[in-house]
């Protein structure tokens, strides 16, 4: 294969490509502590994406199913069209399953579901995009468990891991034109792993989105955007607490935001 069919495509110049990202942002909830320092990351982002040639839509403290309009409404944009990717950045309290609205009470009411993110932007309901990076990332806690384990260097044999059944997704569409994959080219970068806390500096903001600035701030220009979120992982190997997790991630390609 040649290399260039490896990479996402940018067609379009710089003057006619209309990149769009949309930016949620929750810091204040009616029965959960305010998000101090939450503005720093919205500001912080918003820069990072404008300079990465994203035009950013925010919005800020929603409810589960604002969120989801606001979501379906971004879907619609004709933008995407004359785009060659999107950034969907998500920032809120969290449970396991989701993301937290401000009338979020715990684990169950006002959660937005993640797989709500992906089917709204799935080749089903996103057609604008089908075929186009679809970076998510996300800044919630997901649990209350701190992600750092003490350790014993000990001789005892490893316990293997149980093995988790395979199951055949049900993705496939019947279209008479052609068929093509319900989900694909999503890549998701979480601030933490499964059940685990987020950190947050009242002063500074959330240590993920501070270091994920910092890695495309230095890297975007000549890395694709996989190696950024590796990067972005690394940053934490001295942080045993927190540790940013890939997931979901139906990238075909490489994805580089300056190609050449």
């Amino acid at each position: 294969l040649p290399l260039s069919s490896q990479i996402y495509p940018i067609h379009l110049p710089r003057e006619t490509r209309t990149r769009r990202a949309l930016l949620i942002c929750n810091t204040e909830f009616e029965h959960l502590s305010r998000r101090n320092g939450a503005e720093v990351d919205m500001e912080g982002m918003t820069k990072l994406l404008e300079g990465l040639g994203y035009v950013v839509e925010c919005h800020c403290n929603l409810t589960s199913q604002e969120m989801a309009t606001v979501m379906k409404d971004f879907a619609n944009h004709k933008e995407h069209w004359t785009s060659d990717s999107t950034f969907l950045v998500f920032m809120s309290h969290g449970v396991s399953t989701g993301l937290c609205g401000t009338k979020s009470r715990d684990k169950t009411t006002d959660i937005l579901s993640f797989d709500t993110i992906y089917n709204r932007f799935n080749n089903k309901h996103c057609q604008a995009l089908l075929g186009k990076p679809k970076v998510v990332i996300i800044q919630s806690c997901r649990g209350g468990n701190i992600g750092s384990v003490l350790v014993r260097d000990s001789a005892e044999p490893a316990l293997p891991a149980p093995s988790s059944a395979h199951t055949i997704p049900e993705g496939l569409e019947s279209d008479a034109i052609c068929e093509v994959h319900l989900e694909s080219d999503f890549a998701t970068l979480h601030s933490s792993t499964p059940d685990t806390v987020s950190w947050r500096s009242p002063v500074t903001g959330c240590l993920f989105i501070q270091r994920l600035i910092e890695q495309f701030r230095n890297h975007a220009c000549n890395s694709n955007l996989q190696e950024i979120f590796r990067k972005v992982q690394y940053s934490f190997g001295k942080f045993p607490q927190q540790l940013p997790a890939q997931e979901r991630t139906t990238m075909l390609r490489k994805f580089y935001l300056f190609p050449g």
